[in-house]
């Protein structure tokens, strides 16, 4: 059996295991309920309480964590997601998993094999900000060039001589040199891992996907982890700390955006502020691009 073959869970334990970690980091003080005793045996909510807060008997709420929660209401989700705290990257996680429990929920998930000539085009366009397009899955599929620059430490590493596509989640987690390219690393990797993990309810057929799961949780302890807690997230704006090799360190504000005629793909793109260093880095960065030369990339 593959790595991948025993990291893919059933949509009833990834219920099991959402729910009961969602559960655990809730105390009863946060939710507004007495304690009783000081001899708790859970650190968090027990399951009769989440219940209480939610509205629903004992059983049936034993039934949802035990994974099934195919045919949930929409009013018992949004119970459920109250009792739970839930925010709203979290709230869609429970939806999907829902979805993906019923039986016409199992079909494969329909992505974009490629980026349109439109969207390249675009791309090009765009000569002033980085910019790329990548999947779910973090494989870059397009960059215009000066996003092909500014992250030429994560285009020029040695995990994509011989194999591809170049791909941002493999760079973070098995590459060393990530750690000098993200300055502030462990957000970073608590946020793609998060964006994974939301993937993964929304597109739990995906093979590809499952697959970079099972070879990072495998070859990297630091994934591992983070991948146990369950944790999701969106990926829409923010701002990335990165230290390039040529200009130094940025702090670049960036956006991210799905595109609807190509589902599965976003565009990202990072705006400076006007007038600001990081505007000034990214001319640089342009000049020595626009000059034909190689930006140094760290791996060299």
């Amino acid at each position: 059996m593959s790595t991948a073959d025993r990291s893919r869970k059933t949509p009833t334990a990834e219920v099991r295991e959402f729910l009961s970690t969602r559960r655990a980091r809730i105390t009863p003080e946060q939710a507004g309920l007495p304690v009783y005793g000081g001899n708790r045996r859970v650190a968090g909510l027990r399951r009769e309480e989440v219940a209480l807060l939610a509205g629903m008997s004992v059983d049936y709420y034993v039934r949802l964590e035990r994974g099934n929660l195919g045919g949930a209401s929409d009013s018992v989700l949004e119970s459920l997601a109250h009792a739970l705290q839930l925010d709203e990257a979290e709230r869609t996680h429970l939806y999907d998993l829902a979805r993906a429990a019923a039986p016409a929920g199992r079909r494969p998930t329909v992505t974009a094999s490629r980026v349109r000539p439109t969207m390249l085009r675009l791309l090009d366009s765009m000569t002033d900000v980085p910019a790329y397009v990548r999947n779910a899955r973090f494989d870059i599929v397009a960059a215009n060039a000066l996003g092909r620059a500014l992250y030429a430490p994560v285009f020029d590493s040695p995990l994509f001589v011989r194999r591809g596509p170049v791909n941002s989640a493999r760079f973070m987690f098995l590459d060393p040199a990530s750690r000098e390219f993200w300055s502030d690393w462990d957000r970073g990797a608590d946020d793609a891992v998060g964006f994974l993990r939301t993937e993964t309810g929304r597109a739990p057929n995906d093979k590809a996907l499952t697959d970079l799961i099972g070879e990072l949780t495998a070859k990297s302890d630091d994934f591992a982890r983070r991948w146990a807690r369950h944790d999701v997230k969106f990926h829409r704006s923010g701002l990335k700390n990165l230290h390039h090799p040529l200009v130094g360190d940025l702090a670049l504000p960036y956006e991210a955006m799905e595109l609807p005629a190509d589902p599965g793909l976003r565009l990202n793109f990072y705006t400076p502020e006007p007038d600001s260093r990081e505007q000034a880095a990214l001319g640089l960065l342009a000049s020595w691009e626009r000059t034909g030369k190689t930006v140094p990339s760290g791996n060299q």
